[in-house]
């Protein structure tokens, strides 16, 4: 991202605490001398890192217990800040400041030669027409398209001469291998867990459309400039939209949604099951700028 000059990685597990961890980072960033410190998150633990690193303005929202961490304390109004990105956005105002901030899209740039490397690593052929499925949610399944949606839309992909990717990080590997081997078809590849995030970068600027959960690889996606098919089951697309004028969202906006649950408190998760394959696919098929098919084998839900 041309905006980040440096990534220092935090070394925790979620939810963990390591107060040692943060600690040594902390005294270890005091010689950079930074002269202010924007925290996202609205816990306790996130604020530490920049206490301890002594940076002298720390700016985030009134969250957890952490008068002194933080000394540039906002009101949080949930109300007015409506989307995650208007809240980091409003993060990066001067105190005070009530003018509505102009929210651009994120760019994340491509780098041409590693994703060279990275196809034929991978024994992947640059086509005009790919098609990248992101299957899976971190939070939970409530996120998730079913898999056998998955499947199907996989399948009529394939038989229309249209390169699948599935990808996701070494948890979803199990569940790409199901996807592809379910699908049947030499054409869909599972490369969950075969990659790392810069590698996925890439491998989603080389893909004409992505389909995929609400998640963070959606929001990857659209940064490349990729089209994004985005499915949103428990979350809500008003809170978490695809920062792009590239995309189509799919949301049944049900009475029980948003829950913002892991799982459907319902048992039914028809905000997701109820999103067939037959639309999701001829949105893709057109997002390609391709003929739709004039018959589709697989089963829609």
């Amino acid at each position: 991202m041309d905006e980040v000059a440096r990534a220092i990685e935090l070394p925790v597990a979620h939810g963990e605490i390591g107060f040692a961890k943060r600690h040594a980072i902390g005294k270890a960033l005091r010689s950079e001398a930074y002269t202010h410190a924007i925290v996202l998150p609205r816990s306790l633990k996130s604020a530490l890192v920049p206490f301890f690193a002594r940076v002298p303005v720390r700016t985030a929202f009134r969250g957890e217990w952490r008068y002194g961490l933080i000394n540039d304390m906002r009101v949080f109004d949930r109300e007015r800040l409506d989307q995650t990105v208007k809240r980091f956005v409003e993060l990066g105002l001067a105190a005070g400041e009530t003018d509505e901030p102009t929210l651009e899209y994120p760019r994340l740039r491509v780098d041409s030669q590693a994703q060279a490397l990275t196809l034929e690593r991978l024994g992947l052929q640059r086509t005009e027409n790919v098609v990248a499925l992101l299957p899976g949610a971190e939070y939970g399944p409530a996120k998730q398209w079913p898999v056998q949606s998955y499947t199907d839309l996989a399948g009529r992909l394939a038989c229309v001469g249209i390169a699948v990717w599935v990808l996701g990080s070494e948890k979803e590997r199990e569940l790409g291998r199901s996807i592809a081997d379910a699908a049947g078809h030499e054409a869909v590849r599972n490369l969950c867990g075969e990659t790392s995030l810069g590698d996925v970068v890439d491998l989603l600027g080389a893909a004409r459309v992505a389909v995929t959960n609400d998640s963070g690889l959606l929001h990857v996606a659209a940064a490349v400039g990729t089209h994004v098919v985005a499915v949103y089951g428990s979350s809500s697309p008003r809170m978490t939209p695809p920062l792009t004028s590239k995309k189509h969202v799919f949301h049944l906006d049900l009475e029980c949604s948003p829950c913002f649950e892991r799982e459907c408190p319902l048992g039914h998760l028809r905000c997701l099951r109820d999103i067939g394959v037959d639309e999701v696919c001829s949105t893709v098929i057109t997002a390609l700028g391709q003929p739709q098919p004039t018959h589709q084998s697989g089963v829609a839900h």
